[in-house]
């Protein structure tokens, strides 16, 4: 089954160099799941935090359902929510953030194959500005090449 993406964070692999990826579950309410089905989530900017052997994803904001928006006056679009990893997976990646300075960011919000919403997130290190336009160049260059100048 082709899983369906429904937003990605172009702007993490451009600020950031994925080191590894890394597929979670993500704890939403019932409206929260059904405006994810309806693409009206952005990732920009979101991060992952690590807190008492859990993991978190703040900043991601995800907008009201339509349908019930008017029946919840107190939704917080941008609020926390609980990553769902193995317990071995959460230390790992908190051992490497520590020891290393990386962050872990969210890549991408998909249905996976059983129909849950997923959450694709890697373990990246900063890009300095001079990476940055190194990789711009390399695509001007490929892009240049395939149309065959």
């Amino acid at each position: 089954m082709e899983k369906k993406i429904f937003s990605s964070n172009r702007k993490a692999y451009y600020n950031y160099e994925i080191l590894e990826k890394l597929e979670t579950g993500i704890v939403l309410s019932g409206y929260e799941v059904k405006s994810v089905r309806r693409s009206n989530i952005s990732l920009v900017d979101g991060i992952v935090k690590f807190s008492n052997g859990e993991a978190f994803i703040e900043n991601v904001f995800i907008a009201p359902y339509e349908q019930i928006s008017s029946h919840i006056a107190d939704y917080d679009s941008t609020r926390k929510r609980k990553l769902l990893m193995h317990k071995s997976e959460i230390n790992r990646m908190y051992a490497k953030i520590k020891e290393k300075g990386l962050t872990v960011v969210p890549l991408e919000v998909y249905i996976g194959g059983n129909g849950k919403v997923k959450l694709f997130i890697g373990l990246a290190k900063g890009k300095k500005s001079y990476d940055k336009k190194e990789a711009i160049k390399k695509k001007d260059i490929a892009r240049e090449m395939a149309k065959g100048y």
